[in-house]
């Protein structure tokens, strides 16, 4: 694959993505097929659609933690296509310029929560241990967590660990975020939380692309919903128009499962 676009340490503005074409197999298995999207810059889109629709490889074919095999993907000024290898110190580039947040939270449980937040920046930003702790300090108040900082993760509920894990990709000053089922696996009641920092992100103007089951964020808070079914987007547009009168019957069978349970 190729990869051209800013180099590290530059930050684009309020950006945007494009994904054209984008297929990915692992072996004989088709996870996405021929699948395209535009995200305009400052917008929010909701991803929804049924377990093994390939909404997750989807949103991590964007940042590279999967290659696709076809397709283009221009992002943050940076546009990826199948070819040679992508040097490291351009893969960095990206990953610091989109930011992701997984359901698994992925925190370090040998380092302090201030830790968490603080290595990436130090690793990727090169900014002093002073300067990432004042960072990660801001950060930890901005999620409601500074009482945490000397902590260890494990003493942590879910609720805080995601919160904490959100802190940690704003760390790296992200122009777009990526959250792949922030709150599947925590508490309903404390995943409340974690939705309340993804609303100000949101009314801030953070490009985003969220892959949830919590429809009512989903018709809320986004401005473009996107369902996937069978490797391939089926439908999108305004969030309440297809939660209302969805057009394809795979939605309407997808939205009565999840709305009536």
């Amino acid at each position: 694959m190729t990869l051209t676009g800013v180099e590290a340490g530059e930050r684009a503005g309020n950006v945007g993505i494009d994904l054209d074409h984008i297929s990915k197999r692992f072996g004989d298995h088709v996870v996405l097929d021929d699948v395209s999207l535009h995200v305009a810059p400052g917008t929010v889109t909701a991803l929804i659609g049924p377990s093994g629709a390939g909404k997750s490889t989807f949103l991590r074919c964007i940042n590279l933690l999967e290659r696709p095999d076809s397709g283009t993907i221009r992002v943050a000024g940076h546009t990826i296509e199948p070819g040679k290898e992508i040097r490291s110190r351009d893969l960095a580039a990206l990953r610091s310029t989109v930011g992701m947040v997984f359901q698994s939270f992925n925190l370090f449980p040998h380092m302090s929560v201030l830790d968490n937040i603080s290595f990436p920046q130090q690793n990727v930003l090169k900014r002093t241990k002073s300067e990432a702790n004042d960072r990660s300090m801001q950060l930890l108040e901005r999620v409601g967590l500074p009482e945490k900082a000397d902590q260890f993760p494990t003493r942590c509920s879910g609720g805080q660990q995601q919160r904490i894990a959100i802190a940690r990709a704003l760390a790296l000053d992200p122009s777009i975020m990526l959250f792949d089922e922030p709150t599947s696996a925590i508490d309903p009641e404390i995943g409340l939380e974690v939705l309340a920092v993804m609303r100000e992100l949101a009314a801030e103007g953070m490009t985003m692309i969220v892959v949830t089951h919590e429809m009512q964020f989903a018709r809320d808070v986004s401005d473009t919903l996107v369902v996937m079914a069978d490797c391939r987007i089926i439908e999108r547009g305004n969030p309440r128009e297809i939660m209302s009168e969805p057009t394809q019957a795979r939605t309407r069978q997808f939205l009565r499962a999840v709305l009536e349970r």
